[in-house]
Order: structure tokens, then sequence, then C-alpha cells
């Protein structure tokens, strides 16, 4: 069976190592992206299953690149990042097809528990972080 593709996309390099190294242990292949360039090229060629989204990207912001990967691909799954206090982004990032976010610091299991059930099981879960 062929890996599921998550695409981590996050300024800080901390971050998409420590969640490159979950998800690549929990079977995943993983790609990372600085920026909205390398990350619509990485959606571009790899057709990620998921994509792990910051909001505050430099450059190009996350909802900039939420338009572009569900104007290119809607099938791909989002999860949007965020820092405390930017609901109002939230909402927007909502409504242009995001399933939902996690607020910095995220508690890594949860959102481990969160992207397993987005592609492992398929979608007859209800998905208790909504």
């Amino acid at each position: 069976m062929e890996k599921k593709k998550v695409l981590i996309v996050d300024d800080q390099n901390g971050i998409r190592i420590l969640l490159m190294e979950v998800f690549s242990s929990e079977g995943y292949e993983t790609f990372q992206a600085a920026n909205g360039k390398v990350a619509l090229e990485i959606v571009e060629h790899e057709t990620p299953d998921l994509v792990l989204l910051d909001m505050k990207i430099p450059g190009m912001d996350g909802l900039e690149i939420l338009k572009h990967i569900k104007t290119g691909n809607p099938e791909i799954k989002v999860i949007m990042m965020t820092a405390y206090g930017e609901l109002d982004m939230i909402k927007e990032a909502t409504e242009l097809g995001a399933l939902m976010h996690f607020t910095k610091p995220f508690d890594i299991d949860e959102m481990r528990v969160a992207v397993n059930g987005q592609l492992k099981d398929g979608q007859e879960e209800p998905n208790p972080f909504r």
C-alpha cells in the first residue's frame, strides 16, 4: 500500500523537524516547506494527502497558501496551525476549506490523533477536535 503523504508548512525549523519525526514514525511520507513558494511546489509535484499549515508565514501567509492549495486540488486535506489570537483568520480558513486548527503550542498527541483520524480511518469517525 502506498504511504500517505503529509506536508508540513511552517517557517519555524524546530516545529517542522518535530512534526516530520512524529509523522514519519507514524508511517507517513513527510515533506516540509518553510514558505509558501516551496509548499506550493511540493503540492504540485507530490500531491500530499494532508497539509499541516502554519497561519503566519513570512511572504505568503497561510490563508493565501490555503487558497492556492484548494484551488489547485480541493481533495487535499488541510489542518491549520495558529498562534493564539488569530481567530478571525481561523474563521476565514475554515470557510476556505481547512478542516480544523491547532493553537500553538499544540499537544503533539492530539495532532497525531487528528491526522491519523483524517488519513487512516476514512471519513466515518466524527472528529472530536472540530
